[in-house]
């Protein structure tokens, strides 16, 4: 996907070399005057900097992509008397931007920039885009609805803010830089300017590449190891769990992936009052190396029959680890590719952290909603976090070269 660095080139030649591959760098005088340095002499771009994911290709980037250092989430509602039509001239400008952008060029084809990642490259920018259940009556689309896209259920735990959750449109970015991924976002809310309006937008984090000794399985802010268990893309059934199948219902979701948005707070006091031992086996896993309680590495998997010397089983019924194994859930999978958020502390210190969860799957009926609602009956974690607000999309499939993204579901 994202091909490797080449340390040795200057910027133009990094941007030259790719339009020469058939990624076309759009108008000239807007390359020219946002991603061109004046001459070869400028410093090339360190390994972070030049890393680059394509816009264009069978399913959108951003899903399988690695998970970036910053993330972005937005939902948007159309404006009053916005439609179909208006929702596809967004959908136009939103990918050419996009594909603009994770090029490492500037926002717009005329070259008028804002100037925030001027000094950047595309530093893995990802941007993927999604539809809401009430997208389709907005735009006069029902009867293409996909009946995976019906609201979720109702779960015990849920605290949600209505308006924090779910929208028409959804936009997804990541980037392993935080100016990068702001200049995205800022051209995107640019973009939609008498389409649509903002009705939510949540900001995340996770570690940045080259922070740790060797490639590792980023923490979360509990301090667990997150994201063990996921669907790898070398799994013979990992499209099949992840992707809507080329003969899937509706067709134009073919390639695409429901994408269950929730915000999750984590009661960090409560949680950090916890010994050890104890926040072990609410997780079932070590803390310090992610291993399962029953030995063994990070990637071994749990003996969830062993007993201890006082006969109670190593890994607890209820604990979190377990209760979401797929083999615990009927096979049920999703590919968990969350962002940590920080958004300052209330009055008394407390502060409002956590999970920027984010799951994709084929079908949400049979990944996301079965497991969450055996958490809800039971999980040992769920005395120590808040599902604060909770959205559903359908993300269509990628664009291929000279279309936009959810063209075929707008102009079908």
């Amino acid at each position: 996907m994202t091909p490797p660095a080449d340390h040795s080139i200057s910027r133009r030649r990094l941007l030259g070399t790719a339009g020469a591959t058939g990624l076309a760098l759009g108008v000239a005088g807007g390359a020219a005057g946002y991603a061109s340095a004046p001459s070869d002499d400028r410093p090339a771009l360190t390994g972070v900097g030049a890393d680059r994911v394509m816009f264009h290709g069978k399913h959108q980037a951003g899903i399988s992509t690695p998970v970036q250092a910053r993330g972005h989430l937005a939902a948007f509602d159309l404006v009053s008397g916005a439609g179909r039509r208006e929702a596809a001239n967004l959908l136009r400008r939103w990918s050419a931007t996009a594909e603009r952008l994770t090029a490492g060029e500037a926002a717009s084809a005329g070259g008028h920039d804002t100037g925030i990642a001027l000094d950047a490259g595309p530093s893995s920018l990802t941007v993927t885009f999604g539809f809401g259940h009430g997208f389709f009556t907005r735009a006069g689309l029902e009867k293409l609805r996909p009946d995976a896209l019906d609201p979720l259920p109702e779960f015990s735990s849920d605290h949600l803010d209505a308006k924090r959750g779910n929208g028409d449109l959804w936009v997804q970015i990541g980037a392993n830089d935080a100016l990068v991924a702001f200049h995205a976002l800022r051209a995107l809310q640019k973009d939609a300017a008498g389409a649509a309006t903002v009705r939510w937008q949540m900001n995340g984090f996770n570690r940045s590449p080259g922070a740790t000794a060797r490639p590792m399985t980023t923490r979360n802010l509990m301090g667990q190891i997150d994201g063990t268990d996921n669907p790898a893309p070398a799994d013979k059934d990992f499209d099949q769990r992840i992707f809507v199948p080329s003969d899937g219902d509706p067709a134009w979701m073919a390639g695409g992936s429901y994408a269950v948005v929730r915000r999750i707070r984590m009661l960090l006091d409560q949680w950090e009052k916890l010994p050890l031992k104890d926040q072990e086996n609410v997780i079932g896993r070590r803390k310090s190396d992610g291993a399962p309680l029953t030995g063994g590495t990070e990637t071994t998997g749990p003996k969830l029959d062993r007993t201890g010397p006082d006969g109670d089983l190593v890994i607890p019924l209820n604990a979190h680890s377990r209760i979401t194994r797929p083999d615990q859930n009927g096979g049920a999978a999703m590919l968990r590719r969350p962002f940590s958020f920080h958004d300052g502390f209330d009055a008394d210190g407390v502060p409002d952290a956590g999970l920027l969860f984010i799951a994709w799957q084929a079908d949400p009926l049979r990944g996301f909603v079965p497991v969450q609602r055996k958490l809800d009956r039971g999980d040992a974690l769920s005395e120590f976090i808040r599902h604060e607000s909770s959205g559903l999309f359908a993300v269509p499939g990628g664009a291929a070269k000279g279309e936009y993204v959810g063209q075929r579901l707008l102009e079908s």
